[in-house]
């Protein structure tokens, strides 16, 4: 090809990063868009929301990754749709032509129709969820202390997490943590250890995606730090007080002001407006069916990767939205791309390399699945944190992140515990109901909604 080829990479996560990255030696010019000026290293997220780490010992700024990148350019721009025919994105505030286009948008949590949950009950998806879930969890101990109230502290000091995946049991353990060993002498009126942490989910088991012999190990470990596990249980209902779970016949409502979404993900909406553009099809999580070379049909000059594509496995099964997925997907669509470029027809399709998976419940403690290999406790919690910690971008944030565990782990101190942000008016007006309210009280059954 004569000229040099524009290659339009919308997307700044693990996806994203690879293909640009992967591309540094090709003969194209580059735009990566992202509506955040930074990249994320989310497997580390839960640990800005829980006061161990500050936003920017995870996030790097993705000018300074690219910097050295000639052929990269980084625009902080929204997109808002597409223009397959024209090959053009759609800008806020303008639009930007393409040779190719990458699109990385990664998803977001899905609430199965109840959309208003997510202002009692956010999710974890970016630093912004993660500071809002810190003020929420410390500031309840902070009220609680002030509260004279009995059942409305109690109130404080309940925490319902809904979804049992990876996200939710870290967020669990560490909560453990923060209230049996780091808030310890702290607080003159309340015993931060009386806190009530609950772990719910529909599914029949916490970890489910892990062996059983895993999964079991976990439960017991969530179990061993007095976290209240309740499996095959339904969220049918969640208000500003209170989570209402389902289980068979029976209903019960758990008074409590901090909940936190961990249950189920969807794609992105430009997922959607991208499938509208190029009449692609997506599945019942709004992600989009491509191609074996991730390419959307009909549109070879598209491809979708990340959490907002539907990849399978060679058995039929959906690859799992994880970074390890995400990292192996841009780099190969980086390698069609040049492939593309040097006219070759014959492209294998993608094939996910599956090193293993492995979670973290808390302080010394984790599982981790590689290759069959099957390992549990601090073996597994070690190998968590190096494979963590090597996998971050920038080498000042490994160190940066290193030095925290270090000395975490040392005295339970999290020194990032900063109330920031405003409380919302629901959380701040005065709640009668809460005098009345006891842990579990008869409700009318709502529509069930599996977490």
């Amino acid at each position: 090809m004569s000229e040099r080829q524009h290659v339009v990479v919308v997307g700044g996560g693990f996806a994203g990063l690879n293909v640009v990255r992967s591309l540094r030696k090709a003969d194209v010019d580059i735009t990566l868009l992202d509506r955040h000026n930074h990249h994320l290293f989310q497997p580390l997220l839960y640990q800005v929301a829980t006061g161990g780490l500050s936003p920017a010992n995870i996030a790097a700024p993705l000018r300074s990754v690219f910097r050295r990148q000639k052929n990269c350019e980084v625009q902080l721009a929204e997109v808002t749709g597409f223009d397959p025919d024209n090959r053009k994105v759609i800008l806020k505030d303008g639009e930007l032509a393409y040779d190719m286009l990458v699109v990385a948008t990664g998803a977001e949590y899905n609430y199965f129709g109840r959309d208003r949950w997510k202002n009692y009950a956010p999710g974890l998806k970016s630093i912004e969820d993660a500071l809002e879930i810190r003020r929420r969890i410390l500031s309840a101990f902070e009220n609680a202390e002030r509260e004279l109230n009995p059942i409305k502290r109690r109130q404080w000091l309940t925490f319902v997490i809904v979804g049992a995946g990876p996200t939710g049991t870290e967020l669990a353990g560490t909560l453990a943590e923060i209230a049996r060993h780091t808030l310890k002498s702290e607080f003159r009126h309340i015993d931060p250890s009386d806190a009530r942490i609950l772990l719910v989910d529909a599914g029949p088991a916490v970890l489910s995606s892990y062996p059983p012999k895993l999964s079991d190990r976990a439960l017991a470990d969530l179990e061993k730090r007095n976290i209240d596990v309740r499996t095959n249980q339904m969220v049918t209902e969640i208000t500003p007080t209170s989570v209402t779970l389902k289980c068979n016949d029976d209903v019960e409502k758990i008074a409590c002001h901090t909940i936190i979404w961990a249950a189920g993900v969807q794609g992105s909406p430009l997922g959607n407006a991208l499938a509208e553009a190029t009449d692609a099809s997506t599945d019942r999580s709004g992600r989009l069916i491509v191609e074996p070379d991730l390419r959307v049909p009909k549109h070879p000059e598209i491809f979708v990767i990340g959490d907002l594509a539907r990849v399978d496995s060679e058995d039929g099964q959906a690859l799992p939205g994880l970074a390890p997925v995400a990292i192996q997907e841009g780099k190969y669509v980086a390698s069609v791309i040049q492939s593309a470029l040097k006219n070759e027809q014959d492209v294998s399709p993608f094939r996910y390399k599956d090193r293993g998976t492995m979670a973290t419940i808390g302080r010394g403690s984790a599982i981790a699945d590689i290759k069959g290999w099957k390992f549990t406790g601090f073996m597994a919690w070690m190998m968590w944190l190096v494979i963590h910690l090597i996998q971050i971008v920038q080498f000042q944030n490994r160190l940066l992140v290193l030095f925290q565990w270090a000395w975490n782990y040392i005295t339970f101190n999290r020194s990032a515990r900063l109330i920031t942000g405003v409380a919302p008016n629901w959380e701040t007006t005065p709640r009668v109901e809460a005098e009345q309210e006891t842990d579990s009280v008869k409700s009318p059954v709502a529509e069930n909604v599996s977490s």
